[in-house]
């Protein structure tokens, strides 16, 4: 038969392939700096120092500022146990360790999450500060500081403190070798001291990173003038609550908190009157480097700040899962969780323990876990009594909201009311200031003008009212379309002080007191005891909406549309010892239908929740469940999609030997997306064609190809409806469903070869889906010569989106990884150093340390490694240790 013409899709999977929206372009060299860095390469510039930065492991170090000594014993993979007689030494010696091991990221974060990365690497990150300035992250954390109690204020102090100790005998390249490297274009940028501000800051990237459902709110506005409102729904469909599982089905009666505060009343926002609102030195500097720096421009800044913090793209989520003592082998409960989040190096966790001498009220810390470099405490983890484990809520807590504008004022309730405005100035490397002009309404700032998908919502203003997609009302008020956005990131929160109640819960109320705190981003949190309970709750600052449902832009100019406060927390959802002995969430839906909130209608689909579920039910029904179950549960890589497509695939041959012959292998597979396996990486390229075919190539309005969980659930109904209109493709030639799985199997074959070869024996998923490695500033400069010296990879990897073993990828762009489970642990309550860990990179930010990238070799296998916690324990495995002294 004659081979149609190949669909356009380029490939190049073996590199991940950047985008002008997908790379940051810190900086770019030019011709000169380029040679200027390799003549420091041949002569050995980067050996030396490099190494002048590495963190003494052993022996003493003076720490002025300590009130006693305090112990650093660190094992193999350069995992700390800090050990100290007061809170304040403890996080003191924290803060010194932090520094140690990643004082560079520290650092860029903190330029990121106060909008002041211009000042390190000039104009080019002018569009990401403007934006990142105007939602004022770093002013909301001082607020946030500010309000803190003496003795969690204390904390932060003595972490700052830390930071601050280390940073006296260490500056420029002594800190980080990426000083080094900055200094051939910003010679004289300096190090300033660490405060808690730029440690609770970190908190609001987490936030982004983990918003929610402002992408699919963005999307649907911006498709609404050329989408039908039928077709809008058919692309976002409503969870399957029939075939895959809610959280919670049935919430528990458990006494209320009687210690937790309750969570702050709405005050507005930045617009002041909350109007609507009801109450609820670097080493080898040259001026001829300097000189000869060229900067690139931002193409995106929603997508520029993902990739700085984060991206709330395909396959961010996360799972976790509690299992009860009543079925498992040591008659105690187990404990499984792994983040899903954007790939970085480093990882974005830091492995700790924290541990007072001797545990007294004022001193109450035994606790390990994940943390983040740049933040007290342990986000992630477990102390002498319980366990805990995140997954994001995937509750809505963004709005965006159109406002009409008239000069310096807006529309609200039928009167002009003054925008409040204040000027941002940004310091720019090798440039003059420059400012802007933040305006905000009662909604939020206005952040139309700052992206080109706020701004072009502003232009084409649609809105949603109760589900519903309409134009902007024929009634609005006179002046022009802004956008504004609210967010309960954008209001003072408490997390900063949940965190130490998290570290020293006891018992499930003070885990649920914690978790009324843990307002900003909203988690799942599962918990378990050592007096063998297990449970859940929700926790956060879930926003009651009045006439909008929030999937849609809202009429910024009418108060019936403003939040209206609050869920109070103990009416959200809470399970204790279900009866089916278990707990799992992954970011699907919390509760049935007839919960008495909205939460949202942007769940993940549920897709990694039902696998879960099942496989915990088969190795019950086996039994007893051990801690290598929850383990391989991790591991698995069953695609729902695969077998789907493999179903669908069963009776189509196309006339094509080559592809014909794919396709047998495909009836073959057993829908595992093993690294090694041929079937899967034809699978996955199928998908990948099929969707793309389906909903883009050609298409006039093509259908955004975010979310591969709900571009399932849409296929998955096409495929049951060989009569829609979207299996028609007349730029493809193709007029059915028949036609368009035939044409997408031959596509996909061609695709695979030009990647892999036309031998089928060396196929492989993992090759194709390699995972990059790439350091988040200079890892992704444009120049491989700098490139070289941060990143490692590309590494293969199985899994896939809506996997268990969730490695996403951007579909139709690109097979390579792009979101990962960021760490693993299961965590065993019989016995704590009988729990296992392991993280995506290693504890080092150190390019060339031994522990920058000792754990990914493990992580590929998703292997865990044992967790000592126990100070006899801790002792064996401990490989040196460092006294730091007053």
């Amino acid at each position: 038969m004659t081979k149609p013409q190949p669909s356009p899709y380029a490939v190049d999977d073996t590199v991940h392939r950047r985008s002008a929206g997908r790379t940051i372009g810190i900086v770019l060299f030019s011709i000169l700096a380029a040679v200027v860095v390799l003549a420091l390469i041949a002569v050995g510039f980067v050996t030396y120092t490099a190494q002048r930065s590495f963190p003494q492991l052993s022996g003493e170090v003076k720490a002025p500022g300590l009130e006693a000594e305090a112990t650093v014993q660190r094992d193999v993979l350069g995992i700390p146990t800090i050990t100290a007689d007061s809170s304040h030494d403890l996080f003191f010696a924290q803060g010194y360790v932090h520094a140690q091991d990643r004082f560079w990221e520290m650092d860029f974060r903190r330029h990121v999450t106060s909008g002041r990365l211009s000042e390190m690497f000039g104009a080019s990150q002018l569009g990401t500060d403007k934006f990142l300035r105007t939602l004022g992250w770093h002013d909301i954390a001082e607020q946030e500081v500010d309000a803190l109690d003496a003795t969690e204020r204390a904390y932060y102090d003595a972490y700052a403190d830390g930071v601050n100790a280390y940073l006296a005998d260490h500056q420029g390249a002594d800190a980080s070798f990426e000083y080094a490297v900055l200094g051939l274009q910003n010679s004289d940028y300096e190090i300033e001291p660490w405060t808690p501000a730029d440690s609770v800051a970190w908190l609001k990237a987490m936030a982004w990173d983990l918003r929610s459902n402002i992408e699919s709110e963005t999307e649907r506005a911006v498709m609404a003038p050329d989408f039908t409102e039928a077709e809008v729904d058919q692309l976002y469909p409503a969870y399957p609550f029939d075939r895959n599982p809610v959280i919670v089905p049935k919430i528990s009666a458990v006494p209320a908190v009687g210690t937790a505060p309750d969570l702050p009343a709405e005050e507005g926002t930045a617009a002041g009157d909350g109007a609507g609102d009801a109450e609820g030195d670097a080493a080898g500097n040259t001026d001829a480097a300097t000189a000869a720096i060229e900067w690139t421009e931002v193409g995106s800044v929603i997508e520029a700040v993902g990739e700085l913090v984060g991206d709330a793209g395909e396959g961010i989520g996360s799972n976790s899962w509690v299992v009860s003592g009543s079925v498992t082998d040591t008659g105690m409960p187990l404990l499984a969780n792994d983040p899903h989040l954007g790939a970085s190096l480093p990882s974005v966790w830091h492995q700790i323990q924290l541990k007072c001498s001797t545990v007294t009220e004022a001193c109450p810390f035994d606790v390990a876990g994940f943390g983040f470099s740049g933040l007290p405490g342990v986000v992630i983890g477990h102390n002498e009594r319980v366990a805990w484990g995140f997954t994001n809520l995937t509750t809505d807590v963004t709005d965006l909201y159109l406002e009409k504008v008239e000069g310096d004022s807006y529309w609200y309730d039928g009167a002009l009311v003054p925008l409040e405005t204040h000027t941002e100035t940004f310091k720019v490397a090798g440039s003059e200031d420059v400012e802007l002009e933040v305006r905000s309404t009662a909604n939020g700032p206005i952040v139309s003008g700052l992206t080109d998908d706020f701004t072009s919502i502003a232009e084409a203003p649609y809105t949603g009212t109760g589900g519903t997609v309409t134009e902007a009302p024929a009634d609005a008020p006179e002046g022009d379309y802004a956008v504004s956005l609210r967010w309960t990131a954008l209001q003072p929160g408490t997390t900063a002080s949940a965190i130490f109640a998290l570290n020293t819960a006891k018992d499930f109320d003070d885990f649920r007191g914690a978790a009324a705190l843990f307002d900003v981003p909203a988690q799942n949190l599962i918990y378990a005891d050592v007096d063998g309970n297990i449970g859940y709750q929700t926790p956060g600052k879930l926003p009651i909406r009045g006439a909008g449902d929030g999937s849609m832009p809202q009429p910024g100019w009418d108060s019936a549309y403003a939040w209206q406060g609050y869920i109070p927390f103990e009416e959200l959802p809470v399970s204790y010892n279900p009866t089916e002995g278990y707990i799992v969430t992954a970011n699907n839906a919390i509760v049935t239908q007839d919960y008495g909130y909205p939460l949202t209608r942007d769940w993940d689909y549920g897709w990694r929740a039902a696998r879960i579920t099942e496989l915990i039910d088969r190795a019950i029904a086996k039994g007893p469940v051990t801690a290598d179950d929850l383990n391989a549960i991790q591991a698995d890589n069953y695609s729902f999609i695969g077998m789907r497509l493999t179903a669908a695939y069963a009776d189509v041959t196309t006339g094509d030997d080559e592809t014909d012959a794919a396709l047998d292998l495909l009836q073959q597979w057993d829908a595992q997306n093993s690294a090694d396996s041929a079937a899967a990486a034809y699978a996955n390229v199928l998908w990948d064609t099929l969707a793309g075919n389906v909903f883009v190539d050609g298409r006039e309005n093509a259908a955004p190809m975010t979310g591969q969980g709900r571009q399932f659930l849409v296929m998955d109904a096409l495929l049951d409806d060989e009569t829609s209109p979207w299996w028609v493709n007349d730029e493809l030639g193709v007029d059915g469903m028949t036609d368009m799985l035939k044409r997408s199997a031959i596509d996909a074959y061609e695709r695979l070869v030009d990647a892999q070869g036309d031998n089928p024996s060396r196929w492989n998923w993992g090759g194709l889906h390699a995972l990059p490695l790439e350091n988040g500033s200079f890892g992704k400069s444009g120049i491989p010569a700098i490139e070289w010296l941060f990143n490692r990879g590309p590494f293969p990897v199985g899994g896939g989106s809506s996997v268990v073993n969730a490695t996403g990828w951007d579909l139709t762009q690109s097979f390579s990884t792009v979101t990962v489970p960021s760490m693993r642990m299961i965590v065993d309550l019989s016995d704590f150093d009988a729990s296992r860990w392991n993280q995506l990179t290693g504890e080092s930010g150190h390019a060339f340390h031994t522990n920058y990238i000792d754990q990914v070799e493990s992580w590929q296998k998703a292997e865990l490694t044992p967790w000592a916690f126990t100070p006899d324990a801790v002792e064996a495995a401990t490989t040196d240790t460092l006294v730091l002294k007053p």
